[in-house]
């Protein structure tokens, strides 16, 4: 068979397996369009609306006189600081505890399991029943934190530690999950190359430096991805925790103030469609650097 006769059987494979992979994949993504598309579609019909449960009859379309409302206005730039604070340093903690507790697992010989299912119970609480937990904690003359405070303490009722308590909370909720998602990305890190850079005198932190974490990036950046995603559409910790109060409100909090309180049916569907543009462009980006970084079929194929 020549060279080129070869080439073609291997694009018409190639080929072959896309339309098997498109195949395989269209009753979910049908569902996921049925599921996903008519919400998102029918927020932004309403966004584009002056629509009040409280004046129904002067609905109208003002166009995109709601998305200049909300972009103007102190509030969601406020609240957006205050979602991408609590995203940011949520996360990176939650990767250094998370790939700390994701080493020791793996590198537990006696008690796997215990250790496995002690690490990840904060996980498997309901976020609602360990948001109230914090709350009664911190709460002065109640709570056994407060308690730990000097007196006249009260960090719900202000900005800055109310801030650092619901970061906590997040923290202590979601750690087991990052956790988890890298203990599989540590199963991919072959034990031969480990030794053979140890044979070349690589010290601890050497060999998970230059070793480990290059060989888990596709791991960590799906971990990220899912964390940062999840983290910046927070609203359970901190509706619990402060309601939004004290300049702590995050963007979800905005839109269900404005949807759910303030009965303001455009105002707030123009904010849920700013919130799922900022959630799409996060994950965008995520995974442009996944697809980059992480390896191929056709590579795995190359290398052997």
């Amino acid at each position: 068979m020549t060279r080129s006769a070869t080439n073609i059987a291997a694009s018409d494979g190639k080929k072959a397996e896309r339309r098997l992979g498109l195949l395989l994949i269209a009753p979910a993504a049908i569902l996921m369009l049925a599921v996903t598309a008519y919400p998102i579609c029918y927020a932004v019909w309403l966004s584009l609306q002056k629509y009040s449960f409280a004046s129904p009859q002067d609905r109208k379309f003002v166009w995109f006189d709601n998305y200049i409302t909300v972009l103007t206005d102190r509030y969601w730039w406020s609240a957006l600081v205050v979602t991408l604070a609590i995203t940011v340093i949520s996360v990176v903690i939650e990767l250094v505890l998370g790939l700390t507790l994701a080493l020791v697992m793996h590198r537990t010989i006696f008690g796997k399991g215990i250790v496995r299912t002690a690490v990840l119970i904060p996980y498997g609480i309901v976020t609602v029943a360990a948001s109230y937990s914090w709350y009664y904690a911190w709460t002065p003359g109640t709570g056994y934190l407060a308690n730990l405070l000097p007196s006249g303490s009260a960090p719900l009722t202000q900005q800055l530690p109310s801030l650092a308590v619901v970061i906590l909370a997040e923290v202590w909720k979601t750690t087991p999950f990052m956790a988890l998602l890298l203990l599989a990305g540590l199963a991919l890190v072959p034990d031969d190359l480990l030794k053979a850079a140890q044979v070349d005198g690589a010290n601890g932190w050497s060999r998970l430096i230059r070793v480990t974490i290059p060989i888990m990036k596709p791991a960590i950046l799906v971990a990220l991805l899912f964390r940062t995603l999840d983290a910046f559409r927070i609203f359970d910790n901190i509706y619990v925790l402060t309601g939004g109060s004290n300049n702590t409100g995050s963007v979800s909090i905005l839109g269900y103030d404005n949807l759910f309180k303030a009965f303001n049916v455009g105002l707030g569907s123009a904010i849920s469609v700013l919130i799922f543009l900022c959630v799409a462009v996060i994950a965008f980006i995520f995974i442009k650097g996944f697809g980059a970084s992480a390896p191929t079929a056709d590579d795995e194929g190359a290398r052997r």
